[in-house]
């Protein structure tokens, strides 16, 4: 049952990334990012109230468990890796074509695979390997497309941006496994997880909002969209997928995390359809490579 919820969660983070890019785009990247956590935490706080309330019942798959103030520190460190991911992410796209964004990011379950090796005490098959080295040359031959539009993998400050949420987001993958993995990891609710997530989610960007932004509004002006509600719903429906199938027993991290990056099928679709972004022809390549890699990590895990 765990994979075709990862597949789910693949389509619904591409359909998130396209609402991301059309927010981000000529706006100010941080109270996008505080209205995204915001209309994410008013989604799920009905369900933590039903649940207190009693009107909502354990059995149902939307219940908050009650958590204790050690769980709770668990998922504010989830917080924060996740918004340093976003934080590096958002930016990165903002200034950054999408149909070369979305490849790199597609790059991140090799990161994965090779921290379940060291923290989960995973080995290598020969095909995972193959798909290593294939997801490093598609990496490679990306930064010869991007240069072809004058983007400089080397000495790009944005591609560096979604360097850091790349890695992040990897790290933010292996401690999901930890604390939603039955019996290896901590096991917790996951509706427990996303809920109190998203509310520190919120309460961090709002300071940030406060620091970082509100000083510097007029030089970095931010506009109304109704793109920026979308990314609310669909990344909580594709974390909900997402968190899901991993508290199923058997769930395997280096998968789910490979199989959810095939979003970028999505974003690279809308890219060519629809912004009509340059270079799509070697890109379209650079992103075979990746998808091939991802098969051979998949092929090599299933084994």
């Amino acid at each position: 049952m765990w994979l075709p919820l990862a597949f789910l969660s693949a389509a619904l983070l591409g359909c998130y990334d396209i609402f991301k890019k059309r927010s981000v785009r000529d706006n100010a990247v941080i109270p996008v990012l505080f209205l995204n956590t915001l209309f994410s935490s008013l989604i799920f706080l009905p369900f933590l109230i039903l649940s207190r309330t009693g009107v909502i019942s354990p059995e149902t798959l939307v219940y908050v468990a009650p958590t204790d103030a050690r769980t709770q520190g668990f998922i504010f460190i989830k917080s924060a890796i996740v918004l340093a991911s976003w934080f590096f992410g958002y930016i990165g796209m903002k200034h950054l074509p999408l149909s070369l964004v979305g490849p790199m990011q597609a790059t991140r379950p090799v990161l994965v695979l090779v921290g379940a090796i060291f923290f989960f005490g995973e080995s290598l098959s020969l095909l995972q390997w193959l798909g290593v080295s294939t997801a490093a040359v598609s990496l490679f031959l990306l930064s010869r497309s991007g240069r072809d539009e004058g983007i400089q993998f080397a000495h790009n400050r944005w591609v560096y941006a979604v360097g850091a949420a790349i890695l992040f987001g990897a790290l933010s993958g292996l401690y999901d496994k930890f604390l939603m993995a039955p019996g290896k990891g901590l096991g917790l609710d996951r509706m427990a997880v996303q809920t109190c997530f998203n509310f520190y989610q919120a309460l961090l960007m709002g300071l940030m909002c406060l620091i970082l932004w509100l000083p510097h509004r007029q030089s970095q002006p931010f506009r109304w969209t109704w793109s920026i509600l979308g990314i609310s719903v669909f990344l909580s429906l594709a974390d909900f997928a997402y968190l899901y199938a991993l508290s199923v027993e058997g769930a395997l991290i280096s998968v789910v995390s490979m199989v959810r990056r095939g979003s970028v099928l999505v974003s690279f679709a809308f890219a060519a359809l629809v912004l009509k972004e340059k270079n799509l022809r070697a890109k379209a390549f650079d992103l075979g490579l990746i998808l091939l890699s991802m098969v051979l990590l998949w092929a090599g895990s299933a084994r």
